[in-house]
This record gives structure tokens, sequence and C-alpha cells, in this order.
């Protein structure tokens, strides 16, 4: 173990430097903050950092803009009219929440409550525990979050398969020869559920020494023309070229022999997977069965290999499937728990897998349909019905508190969403925006941002490429009126008569929330007081031998290769592959960009990144599908579905699969009053063409569909 420096910083005349990290995605590259009279000035890479080396990405150094931003929310809002807030002080408006939450409990009971978490509070260390204990003590019910919109599946998967949520087996990249990613785009989204800075650096690298790095994407993504090649794919059907490769390697190559000591239900894939072979599935994902199978033999006798899937394929009808089939290409070619396969990384918890165990299993009927049972690590109610929840349920939400979050613009189905917002009786958003959401709300309450409270790299436990763990003080105090979001829940809970871990606490004076942080560390003979004084420690890398006797969570010990809690979406496979196949010539499918300069809605008011023609968000065409509608570059069309409609210009491109188009996500603030530069540059909201309510996610997860949706693309007007 090793460590880097103090949390501290140093100072040079009226400026100060304070290291800390960026909160905006999983690989925390360090950062070196520039504070002058208590203001934050500059943020830039750590170049002395033991494990980024002196990378962040440019949305970890536009944290500034969105720190400095005019626009942030200052002090607590009451809403006073339409459009129309004032501000008022934090004790007027925990007394006034509680006395509303306390009339709807009275009238309706405590299933009335509902709550919807984002994105940016797995980036928060201290958000989850007085969060949980708030809505514990309510009995709130319904529990949605940004989780069913882009990770739910591997959670369920990994459940089922090695009987953990928290066990997600990362790509050797440095050791091995053939890496294989499917559905994400490194140079653009720095990965995830590996969490590693710089991975196009790590990519580059093994290309030079040889290895085979093979991007499977229906574009051609920005990584593949830094490094690596590329298989174009159909969207939404990796789930069935997965299923080809493992067939064809049963066939040809074998399966290794590790697979009989180590796995159980071997025949049950095997008679699975069979259904898939590279000829019937090449039309299916519009890869020549002849590739499928070179594909699958390479993988098989590389030396070693190694595979990750993200987002892409997350979102597509198939997720849990989808992840679980990756796992066992990995698996039945050996690869698992090997140095240049897939290994787990311990980081700073030991029980961490072991802590995933503690979770519901099982489906849980409601009137929307069957869902995943939510609860524990990673499993919420699906977002997509989250409107369903407060305008069709009997009885309804009635009351809603949102934390860090904006379903509005990101989830499926935005004037059903605009509608539910409307009709609740209280919605309570604690942000550092008033966003979209925001609108909506009877209170805002102004949570400090990511550089005004202390934190540490939590999200990464078990994902670290290089373990490690970090301390980062506040580099500024909350301006103004601002408030740690574990405080404004502990203050509410104060205010409803609930216990608090602020009771008994002297004015002035804030308690000590870092007792959960300080149990996990001692697990591996560390503490707070520790880290605080060293900032940063780094930890071996675990022995990706110890993957199944130290990590695996199934009483057997073994993986399970096709878990009996599938069969239904293994039948649900099938009926979608006939779907698939019975597709025209010149549908259209839609897929999300990602773009490096835009993090979801949040950085939409940054200023700087609305130049030039970034104005605006376009639909990505490919020549030939746009000659056939005559359609023309920078021609606005029409994009529809049976979800709604929007309007954008085009940009014609190559770098698709011919019957895939493409928009990036984030955009459609015109209603989005309260961030101006947003408001005033609004793009669409390309989720307006998102399925939503029931059947719109993958029952298995609740997983939301969002990606490979069927489009039709027309001249406006």
């Amino acid at each position: 173990m090793s460590s880097s420096g103090s949390a501290a910083g140093a100072s040079t005349g009226s400026r100060v430097t304070r290291r800390t990290f960026c909160r905006v995605c999983e690989p925390a590259c360090g950062m070196i903050a520039t504070v002058e009279k208590g203001e934050l000035i500059r943020l830039e890479a750590d170049r002395d950092h033991p494990v980024s080396r002196g990378f962040v990405c440019n949305k970890g150094i536009y944290g500034a803009d969105v720190h400095n931003d005019p626009d942030r929310l200052d002090t607590p809002l009451k809403k006073v009219g339409p459009g129309r807030f004032e501000p008022i002080g934090w004790d007027q408006a925990v007394t006034e929440i509680a006395g509303r939450l306390a009339e709807i409990r009275s009238s309706h009971g405590a299933e009335a409550i509902g709550s919807y978490t984002g994105n940016p509070n797995a980036f928060n260390t201290l958000f989850g525990p007085s969060y949980g204990s708030f809505m514990r003590q309510l009995g709130a019910r319904y529990f949605f979050s940004s989780g069913t919109q882009d990770c739910a599946n591997k959670f369920a998967a990994s459940e089922a398969v090695f009987g953990t949520r928290t066990l997600h087996p990362l790509p050797d990249i440095d050791h091995s020869d053939f890496i294989l990613i499917v559905g994400e785009n490194p140079a653009v989204s720095h990965m995830s559920f590996v969490s590693i800075p710089n991975p196009m650096a790590h990519l580059k690298a093994a290309v030079e020494r040889g290895a085979r790095v093979l991007y499977v994407n229906p574009r051609r993504i920005e990584s593949a023309s830094i490094a690596g090649e590329l298989l174009k794919i159909r969207p939404d059907t990796d789930v069935y070229l997965f299923a080809a490769l493992i067939h064809e390697i049963d066939r040809t190559v074998g399966f290794h022999e590790s697979v009989q000591v180590r796995g159980e239900r071997i025949d049950e894939l095997r008679r699975f997977v069979a259904d898939y072979p590279p000829e019937r599935v090449a039309a299916v994902t519009g890869i020549p069965a002849a590739e499928i199978r070179e594909l699958a033999r390479a993988f098989a006798t590389a030396p070693t290999a190694c595979a990750h899937m993200s987002t892409g394929v997350n979102m597509g009808r198939q997720g849990t499937l989808a992840y679980w089939l990756l796992q066992m290409l990995v698996f039945v070619t050996g690869n698992l728990g090997r140095r240049g396969g897939n290994f787990y990384s311990l980081g700073f918890y030991e029980r961490s897998t072991a802590a995933g165990r503690a979770a519901p299993e099982g489906m849980l009927d409601t009137p929307f349909g069957e869902v995943r049972k939510p609860g524990g690590v990673g499993i919420s109610l699906p977002g997509n019905l989250l409107a369903s929840y407060v305008t069709e349920l009997d009885p309804p939400i009635r009351a809603l508190f949102v934390s860090s979050g904006n379903p509005v613009l990101s989830i499926g189905g935005e004037a059903h969403l605009r509608k539910a917002m409307e009709s609740l009786e209280l919605l309570v958003c604690v942000d550092i925006y008033r966003n979209a959401t925001g609108e909506y709300a009877d209170y805002l309450l102004p949570a400090a941002g990511a550089f005004e409270r202390e934190d540490i790299n939590f999200a990464g436990i078990g994902l670290q490429f290089e373990p490690s763990v970090q301390f980062t003080e506040a580099v500024v105090p909350p301006a103004h009126d601002r408030k740690p979001d574990w405080w404004i829940y502990e203050r509410l809970c104060q205010a409803m008569g609930f216990d608090s871990a602020l009771d008994g606490v002297p004015e002035g004076e804030l308690p000590d929330m870092w007792g959960r942080v300080n149990a996990m560390l001692r697990s591996r003979g560390h503490d707070m007081a520790e880290l605080r004084a060293r900032g940063i420690i780094a930890f071996e890398r675990s022995d990706p031998e110890d993957f199944y006797d130290r990590y695996l969570q199934r009483d057997t010990q073994m993986v399970d290769c096709c878990p009996e809690s599938f069969a239904q979406a293994m039948d649900r496979m099938a009926g979608l592959f006939e779907e698939e196949a019975s597709r025209g010539a010149t549908d259209l499918k839609l897929i999300t960009k990602r773009d490096a300069y835009m993090f979801n809605s949040w950085y939409a008011n940054v200023a700087k990144l609305k130049t030039k023609d970034r104005d605006r968000n376009y639909l990505y065409m490919h020549p030939e599908d746009a000659e056939v509608r005559q359609i023309r570059e920078g021609a606005t069309v029409r994009i529809e579905n049976d979800q709604g409609a929007i309007a954008a210009p085009v940009k014609l491109t190559d770098d698709l699969m011919p019957g895939v188009v493409a928009m990036s996500h984030g955009w459609g603030q015109a209603q989005s009053a309260g961030m101006n530069v947003a408001n005033a540059a609004p793009g669409v909201n390309c989720n307006v063409l998102l399925p939503s309510g029931p059947g719109s996610y993958e029952p298995l997860s609740n997983q939301a569909h969002m990606t490979g949706i069927p489009v039709q693309v027309s001249l406006e007007g």
C-alpha cells in the first residue's frame, strides 16, 4: 500500500491550492483546485496523483464553471405562483415541508410519499445514509432512481450469476491479448463499472504491445479512431451476438476445462445458445456469419481475453441477459478470474461483495405489470413508471422528493411526467439548479456542490482498475445558504420529530458523519484519521485467482451458468428475435450519441459549451438513409414514432451503420427558466421518443428501454 500527499494544499500569496478529485464519473480523477479569497477559480489535473497520474478530462475541468454558475441555487425557494419563487430561510422551509408531509401522511398514509434520486448522488458519500434514514422514518414506500435508466441490469445479472449484486469482473486491459468492448465509447465516457482514469492510454498501450482491441458498436466511435478496430452491429441485438459467440465456441474450440469445476447448469446454457448459431444471428445483428465465427475462435484461442459492456447495451430491451452472456463468454473461455481476463478489484471494504447479498430477490406484482423487487444495492422501481405511480396508481403518490435528479428530461414520456409533477400535492427538489423538474417544485432546497463538501471516492468500490481511496476536504465553504445534502435530510428529520444525527449537537457544530466509512476502512486495516492525514491510500490489486474462493457469493461457490430466474426472459428473447428478424430493410433505429462536452442535463448550463454549432443537438444520419428520404445536410427533419415527435437539424455521417440514427440526450430545456444558458439554447429532448409506462422496461431489472428505438425520419414541413 502507498499514499501520496495529504488532503491539504499549498499557498502562494493570496492563492491556495487544494487537492481534490472529480465527482462527474466513476474514475474520480485527481484534481488541484486553486482558491483565491475563498473562491474556486480553477481546476486542473493533479500530476502527482498515484492513480490518475495527471489525467483529467474536460468535464472534470468544467466542474469549476458549474460551481461558479450564477444560476446555482443559493437559498431555499418556495413557489408562490406559476414560475414564481421567493427566497425563504431554512427554518421556514423545513417547518413548512414537515407540516405538509404530516398532513399527507395523516390523510393518505405513508404510501402516498415517494422519491427519485439522480446520478450525482452516487458521487456524494454522505448522502445515502441520511436520505435513507429520513425516508425510512417517514415510512415512504415508493423509490425511483436514475439507476433504472443506465445500469440496473448489471446488478440483477450479477446477483443471479455470482450471488451478489456487487461483484462485477473488470477487464484486465493491461495484460490481455484480446480486449472486447461492447456498447461503450471510452474516449468520450471514460467507461462505467470499471473506474479507470484515461482508459484510452491503456488501450493505446495494449495495441502497441500487440493486443487486439475490438469495439462493437452501431457507429464508428471516437475510441476506434484512437486505438483498436470496430465491428458494427445493429442496435439492441448484442445479446444475440453474445449467444452466437458462445455457441460457436462450444461447437468448435470447446469450453475451457475449468468450466466443469467452476460452473453449474452448463448444459442448460449450451441448449439455450444452440438456438442462436451465427448463421441465424447474422441477419438480425447485421454481422456476417463468417465474421461472427472468426470473432468466436479468435476470442477463445487468444492466450488471454477480456470483455466489457456498458450503457449502449444496458439500455436495450435485454440488458440483464446481455450482461449474463457477456460474463459467460469470459467464463467458458477460461478467462474469468485470471490475469489478462476479467478479475475482481477489492477496494477499501473487505466485505464489499458479501454486502451485495443482502437484497430482496424475486419479482413484485404491481398494477402496471411485474417488476423486480426493489431494495438493497442497485435496483429501484422502474423510473419509467414514476409518472404512472403519480397519475394512475390507486391510491397515488401525492408527495415526491427529487434529489439531484431531473426525471422530466431524463426519463421517457416527458409530457406524462410534466403532468405528474403538476398533479403532486408536494414536490421537494434538493439540487444545485432549478432544473426542468424543479420548475414544478413547491420547495427548492439548495445543495452544496461537489467542491463545497468533504467526500471520498465511494462510487468506485469494487470497480477500480487500480484500487484506492481518497479523501477531500471542502475546497471552499458552501456559498450563500447552501447546505450539504446529508444536513438537509437530517434537518428534515428533526422537523418531523424523527431521530436525527443533528440531535444534541451544539449550535454551530456538526456531527461526525463518517462512522460507516470508518468501519469499512477498518476492514482493510485503516481508518478515517489516517485517511484524512494521508489524503490518498492506494492498495495493491487483488489476485485475479481469488475470484471464486474469496469473492463469489453463491452457496455452492460455483457460477450459475443459466439461472432459473431467467426462464421467462429467455422466452422473451426468442420473441424479440423474431421481431427483429421481421424489420424492414429501410427501418431506422435511434441510439444515443455520447458527447464529450455534455453530461446528462446538468452540464447544459455551461456557457462555454454552447459556442459555434453547439447551441443545439442534431440528428446524425447515414448518407444512404438520407438519400432515400431526399434529406440534405443541415435540413430540419421530423423524427417521430408512436411515443412522440421532435424536430432537429441533420448532420450526415458514414460513421453510422445504415439504418441507424443518433442524437445526444440532455437537451430540451425550453421550459427551464431557472437555467438561463440552457434555456437560451434548448435543443430538443430526444427522450420524448422513448417508450414509457407499462411494458417499457426489462422486468428482470426494471431497466428502461432507451436505445435502439424505432423511429421514422422525414423532412419537416
